[in-house]
């Protein structure tokens, strides 16, 4: 049996570190193009899996995903619809992944079509117009956060995987399969790094009832200061994602916290605006912490600590669980979570 190609691997092939090699695989910042496009050509010349996840399915998967083994067969199968309430930009966290899974479903003989859900869909109750549940084998829903909608969708008789999903506050899931970023062991790790640093005043930005991933951030901050027996102070939880009520929020404070952690990069780009345009000078005034690594952390000034999320696993693990769902319907239903990664920047520069 041929060895499977490990990072490590490539690493040694090249004379580089791991860490390295795995920046370059995973997207990850702080890398030379050069040196980037190297590792992925090595990559790709020594036959690293990653890059190729129907083989990966093939070779090692339970399910007869292809009775033929044709895995770069163009047969038409059917569609994999993608149910979106947003328009997915480049700075989405999903369009990395999206690009990848497009690219495997089609190699796969699916065809990967975006279905814009409404605000009228939602209240109505209906589907998309572009949506035909009879050529369909199965859905992706992608900023998909109402349940009641959800429910809806899970319903029509036909494999369902949501890339995170509505808050479980009240414990109440899904009964489709689920695919989650890692949410609670880097934000725990911040929290530790900052109390060590003897910054205890620390505050959350985001509606944590907006979607699931938001609600692990938020409890995975609050757990982690209650673990560590240190006080939540409750004026610098700002739960909303409006521009204009945190700006309200944040000019009513009489003082500022050490650090706030931030529900994703675009919430902690807006709070630093509103500070900036108080007169407050980050870090000098206040630390920051996001999530979701967007093109627009690395640009920001200052440039924002955040949390990455590997986007190529989560575009494997789609494929995994869309293909093996389709192939036995009557799978106990899944959730997956894959590796994130603190970041550090200027925005936690604290020499």
């Amino acid at each position: 049996m041929k060895k499977k190609v490990t990072i490590q691997d490539i690493a040694d092939a090249l004379g580089v570190s791991r860490n390295t090699v795995s920046k370059a695989i995973n997207n990850s910042d702080g890398l030379a193009d050069s040196t980037r496009e190297k590792i992925l050509q090595k990559a790709v010349e020594m036959g690293y899996k990653q890059f190729s996840y129907i083989n990966t399915l093939a070779n090692s998967s339970p399910y007869n995903i292809n009775n033929n083994n044709d895995y770069g067969s163009s047969l038409n199968k059917g569609e994999i619809a993608l149910f979106t309430t947003v328009f997915l930009t480049l700075s989405h966290f999903t369009s990395v992944m999206l690009d990848k899974l497009q690219r495997e479903l089609s190699q796969l003989g699916y065809t990967l079509n975006t279905h814009r859900v409404t605000p009228e869909n939602i209240a109505e109750g209906t589907l998309p117009i572009t949506f035909s549940k009879d050529r369909s084998s199965a859905i992706i829903c992608i900023e998909m956060f109402n349940r009641e909608y959800d429910e809806m969708v899970c319903n029509l008789g036909i494999p369902i995987l949501f890339v995170d999903g509505p808050t479980k506050r009240e414990g109440l899931n899904l009964p489709a399969d689920q695919l989650y970023m890692e949410n609670t062991v880097e934000i725990t790790r911040f929290v530790n790094d900052m109390l060590m640093k003897g910054k205890k005043r620390i505050g959350f930005i985001g509606d944590y009832d907006h979607c699931q991933s938001f609600f692990e951030r938020y409890t995975a901050y609050r757990c982690a200061m209650l673990m560590a027996d240190c006080q939540v102070d409750e004026q610098y939880i700002i739960k909303s994602n409006s521009v204009e009520y945190i700006k309200e929020k944040l000019s009513k404070m009489k003082s500022l916290p050490d650090v706030f952690i931030c529900a994703n990069d675009f919430i902690a780009d807006d709070s630093i605006t509103i500070l900036k345009a108080f007169g407050k000078r980050i870090p000098d005034d206040v630390l920051f912490c996001g999530f979701d690594d967007a093109p627009e952390s690395r640009s920001m000034s200052p440039k924002l600590t955040t949390i990455h999320i590997h986007t190529q696993i989560m575009a494997y693990s789609a494929v995994h669980l869309l293909l093996s769902r389709i192939q036995e319907p009557s799978l106990d239903y899944r959730i997956i979570y894959t590796e994130t990664e603190l970041i550090y920047r200027e925005s936690t520069n604290l020499d």
